[in-house]
């Protein structure tokens, strides 16, 4: 588990995924791009990490190539394991919103499955029974499609704006879903990141190019030793 945050800096870490963005059409685009057509390159034998979450995932403000899955990506490249990276993320998702449209997400095979999802539901008061049978239901649709694939699960804190029962609450439920579903956790995905000025834009709620590297390891110290396993 994380360690505690201030209040004040929960409140600006919730705003970093809360931002509402102009209506996009879901997509799932790989980081890098194809450099062949099909005619002339045979199937990826690669498995696919797909990152489906909402603003943060996107990489708001900042290059593809420098959002944090993209970055996943490049770390995976490296080290010249056989996976690829797709960055399925929309700005402002609720976990109802991912719920709508996993369906149609998983039309292509998923290796490892990175849920960051729920946080927009915290700050806007959400009954956390809603947002837990969302979660979950999303997890059974990805074990359904794909049952041998593995969920990491991106953990999100609130300020205690709704009460300290609602945060504590709001907190827990992304452990809790990650033991009922053995699942990977990572406890807060902002961790080092959410407050801290030269790690945010100028709008002080989104990470910088250099925000998400640190949010980039974050991820990688739970996702890396399932890559390597």
């Amino acid at each position: 588990m994380s360690k505690t945050v201030s209040p004040s800096i929960l409140f600006i870490v919730i705003l970093a995924i809360s931002c509402d963005q102009s209506p996009k059409p879901p997509a799932t685009t790989p980081t890098t791009p194809a450099t062949s057509t099909a005619q002339t390159r045979p199937p990826s034998t690669k498995k696919t990490i797909l990152f489906f979450g909402n603003s943060l995932t996107a990489g708001y403000g900042v290059s593809p190539a420098e959002a944090f899955p993209a970055l996943i990506g490049k770390k995976i490249d490296s080290l010249h394991l056989s996976y690829q990276v797709v960055n399925a993320g929309l700005s402002g998702e609720t976990s109802a919103g991912g719920k709508s449209r996993i369906g149609w997400v998983l039309q292509q095979p998923v290796s490892i499955f990175v849920l960051e999802l729920g946080g927009n539901d915290g700050l806007r008061g959400i009954p956390l029974k809603g947002t837990t049978a969302n979660l979950q239901a999303i997890i059974d649709s990805v074990k359904n499609h794909y049952p041998d694939a593995k969920i990491v699960l991106a953990g999100m804190q609130i300020p205690p704006n709704m009460g300290i029962d609602y945060s504590t609450a709001f907190r827990n439920i992304f452990p809790k879903l990650a033991t009922a579903n053995h699942a990977a956790l990572i406890p807060f995905l902002l961790q080092n990141v959410g407050g801290i000025p030269q790690l945010n834009q100028a709008d002080g709620i989104h990470p910088t190019a250099a925000g998400h590297k640190i949010v980039a390891q974050n991820v990688w110290q739970v996702l890396g030793p399932l890559l390597k396993n």
